[in-house]
């Protein structure tokens, strides 16, 4: 295309609140972390290459469905995650502002030895994580 001669009204949206296409064979509880797996949303698991999206907004089961069969929406944003209970995973205030990642689909991690990105911790508070979606 060519650049702008004249105004557009650009269509605009918040972005808080966006729909994936579910992996076949997940099934995704709400309120659970939720990834992209090559593009499709899966729960979130200890392995690399794969991009944290935010919150599960519903329960979505796609176990015997093919890649994108059903939808599931998420929610981007800041949310509180379960601490490991592993010591030397841990995440400490030292954590405050780096990234920390993702070891199951409520639980993070400050080792990044075969996982992914959560996104970033801001805040510890009663034994969970707040954690900022990218």
């Amino acid at each position: 295309m060519a650049a702008l001669a004249k105004d557009r009204d650009t269509p605009v949206r918040e972005g808080r609140l966006i729909s994936v296409p579910v992996k076949a064979g997940a099934r995704i509880h709400a309120g659970s972390l939720v990834v992209a797996d090559g593009g499709y949303a899966a729960p979130g698991r200890k392995a690399e290459n794969l991009i944290a999206l935010g919150r599960a907004e519903q329960a979505v089961d796609n176990s015997s469905g093919a890649n994108g069969d059903v939808s599931v929406q998420v929610r981007r944003g800041l949310f509180r995650w379960e601490n490991t209970s592993v010591l030397a995973g841990a995440v400490g205030q030292a954590e405050v502002g780096k990234d920390v990642y993702i070891l199951d689909d409520q639980t993070v991690d400050k080792r990044s030895a075969g996982s992914s990105s959560a996104g970033k911790c801001v805040e510890l508070e009663g034994g969970g994580v707040w954690v900022e979606t990218r």
